[in-house]
């Protein structure tokens, strides 16, 4: 199978990040969208993260009755620090019939040769690159565009979402339905998170 792979810290998933799984599953030419739940992410060692089962569950709440998308918490039980070159060469081995393909934004395009073995990633996997604010910028910036593994989807959505400002709002008691699936927001009320 070709399975997009979505890493994320989805601390908590919202619904730009299904939107973006949905349209690449449609668009990119994937039998399933995988929504990987990461530990730290060594670019941002500084943030506090709530706890890995928290993150594993939500993101499988907001997956439920969505064909094709799926929640893989794999990276939680792999060593620390986790850089993705490893954890995509982890999956070629754990699923050799399959086809894994990294879905990023553009701003992370416009880094990827800051990533750990870079180029190791390009060379065994495709990317899907949709549109972050600023896209043109990345990806005049990248030393990567025109690469033959690499697609850009710029018709993927746009969305004025983040689970920062999800997570600040959440604290403030601003309401939050519009961006957070009903089954993650029960979850995050019944488990008290982001009160804090």
């Amino acid at each position: 199978m070709r399975i997009g792979c979505l890493f994320g810290t989805f601390d908590p998933p919202h619904k730009g990040h299904l939107a973006i799984a949905e349209h690449m599953l449609k668009q990119g030419g994937l039998d399933q969208v995988w929504l990987v739940v990461t530990p730290q992410n060594p670019f941002k060692m500084d943030r506090t993260l709530s706890p890995d089962q928290h993150r594993l569950a939500m993101v499988r709440l907001a997956v439920q009755g969505k064909d094709g998308l799926v929640a893989s918490g794999f990276e939680l039980d792999l060593p620390r620090p986790n850089f993705t070159a490893d954890s995509l060469s982890f999956m070629r081995r754990r699923w050799p019939d399959h086809n894994f393909v990294l879905i990023i934004g553009s701003d992370n395009l416009a880094k990827l040769h800051t990533w750990k073995d870079p180029d190791d990633i390009l060379e065994h996997h495709g990317l899907l690159v949709y549109p972050r604010d600023g896209v043109k910028e990345h990806l005049a910036a990248t030393i990567y565009h025109g690469h033959p593994g690499l697609r850009i989807i710029a018709d993927a959505p746009m969305l004025d979402v983040s689970s920062t400002a999800v997570r600040s709002d959440i604290k403030a008691w601003r309401p939050v339905e519009d961006r957070v699936p009903a089954a993650v927001l029960t979850y995050i009320r019944q488990h008290r998170l982001y009160n804090n």
